[in-house]
């Protein structure tokens, strides 16, 4: 059984980024002021309905965030879902409706609309992603490559689209990588081996963790990574036996020879290929046998689903 990241949820910690997202939207569009232009044509007893409709096919997500962007901008408008999240839709099809004050729907159209386009854009490059290497054993995971403060929305987004959440934070896991071998004895002339930053890793853990009441269970069973750049501190880091290896940057003719190393020594360590993995290249990186895929591209490199409103009579 594969030692698994914790999986981003729809949740309160969730909800509570989505809120402080929402106040920053506000800010930028209308400070402590007022919709001008709103104000100035619609009168304030005036009302809408409009559907909301995807200009183009794509997996839907984030759809959780509209009740709260309500809620936060104190808003009298209803919402209602449609489509689940997670589920690909073709082109024009209505996700919801949102309906209420004719002020309060021009007010947030833009902050519902550039949310839910910029998720359903992970989620559906993240699906794309999953597609290209359906039929393989190989999992597709995000990274911590994302928006600064969207990253629980990104991270959710792109389990939308059929991707697994790779570590949430730094203080989800150990990933070790040349840097911390470089930097971690303290000098550059004094660098950890890949072995021995291994063994150093599980030590801390025991002596840190195991006899700690106040430690949580996720902490006592930390997963250990480390990422090798050649074949050779690969089989230096099997004897140590960490969760995973992060096999970076290498060809699908080095991942194969990875792949039989690891199975020659019936290691009980999980394979991760990353870096360069881009749709084009995604196929043949998994079908080399790796466990697992990492792929920056998912959060840093996903544009936005065009969505848009349609009012109706």
């Amino acid at each position: 059984m594969h030692r698994e990241f914790a999986q981003v949820e729809w949740d309160a910690d969730l909800e509570d980024d989505c809120r402080q997202l929402i106040r920053l939207a506000v800010r930028e569009d209308l400070g402590r002021t007022f919709d001008w232009t709103t104000v100035s044509l619609v009168l304030e007893e005036a009302t809408g309905k409009a559907n909301i409709v995807n200009r183009e096919a794509g997996v839907i997500a984030g759809q959780g965030i509209i009740p709260l962007i309500i809620d936060e901008m104190q808003c009298d408008i209803e919402f209602e879902q449609r489509i689940d999240d997670g589920t690909f839709v073709e082109q024009r099809t209505t996700l919801g409706t949102i309906s209420g004050s004719a002020r309060d729907l021009l007010v947030t159209e833009r902050p519902i609309l550039n949310f839910l386009g910029h998720l359903c854009g992970v989620a559906t490059l993240a699906n794309r992603f999953v597609n290209a290497v359906a039929g393989t054993k190989v999992r597709l995971y995000d990274t911590r490559k994302t928006i600064p403060g969207y990253r629980r929305l990104e991270k959710y987004a792109a389990r939308c689209g059929g991707a697994h959440n790779h570590r949430l934070g730094l203080n989800s896991a150990i990933l070790i990588k040349d840097n911390h071998l470089a930097l971690g004895a303290g000098s550059s002339e004094q660098k950890f081996s890949p072995y021995d930053a291994v063994v150093k890793a599980h030590e801390f853990i025991i002596e840190t963790f195991a006899n700690n009441d106040r430690a949580s269970q996720e902490e006592r069973e930390m997963i250990v990574e480390i990422e090798v750049d050649t074949l050779e501190q690969l089989a230096e880091v099997i004897p140590t036996c960490p969760d995973i290896v992060l096999l970076d940057n290498m060809s699908p003719e080095q991942l194969a020879k990875a792949v039989a190393m690891r199975d020659e020594a019936q290691a009980a360590i999980e394979l991760e290929a990353s870096g360069g993995v881009s749709l084009e290249t995604v196929r043949a990186i998994a079908e080399s046998g790796v466990d697992r895929i990492s792929v920056g591209a998912i959060t840093h490199s996903a544009r936005q689903l065009d969505i848009g409103l349609d009012w109706t009579k």
